[in-house]
């Protein structure tokens, strides 16, 4: 498992567990994201990451050298699924979200899990299938929680790390 990448002025990313205080950071990086946006941005309208979700969760950050939150995921052990994932909109592209899933594949693995259920974003499915995860199916629209079909997927731990 990559426990870190290195790039930009931050110097090298890692990833650790997630703080209470770190609640404001993450809910920006929810509400703020680009990929929600246009017909997706009621879906993150006023979402909040709390402490006590924080605090009940398996959450993670992945950080810079100056302890910038760069992104983060939130695994839920049983029954297994990743119940969030984001990267900052500028750093999008440059290995986080990848050392993040990487992340996320050890805890899994530490936890006893085989697989770990994806309820994608549409736009984000092609970034889990890129990581090893296979389309399960689609879980359908929920109106007014979440208005669009969703893909489903399935990450399995063992899968070897891409590039």
């Amino acid at each position: 498992m990559r426990s870190s990448i290195t790039f930009g002025p931050g110097g090298e990313v890692g990833v650790r567990r997630a703080v209470a205080r770190d609640a404001r950071r993450l809910t920006r990086l929810v509400t703020s994201s680009r990929a929600y946006e246009g017909p997706y941005a009621p879906m993150v309208a006023g979402y909040k990451v709390g402490p006590d979700y924080i605090e009940a969760h398996e959450v993670h950050v992945a950080v810079d050298g100056d302890g910038r939150v760069l992104g983060f995921y939130s695994l839920i052990l049983s029954p297994p699924e990743l119940d969030l994932m984001f990267v900052a909109d500028d750093v999008q592209g440059r290995g986080v979200g990848r050392l993040l899933v990487s992340h996320l594949r050890e805890e899994a693995r530490k936890a006893g899990l085989a697989f770990v259920r994806v309820v994608a974003h549409p736009p984000a499915e092609g970034f889990y299938r890129s990581m090893g995860a296979e389309r399960t199916g689609t879980v359908e629209a929920r109106p007014p929680a979440v208005m669009w079909d969703r893909p489903e997927l399935v990450l399995p731990t063992d899968h070897p790390e891409h590039p």
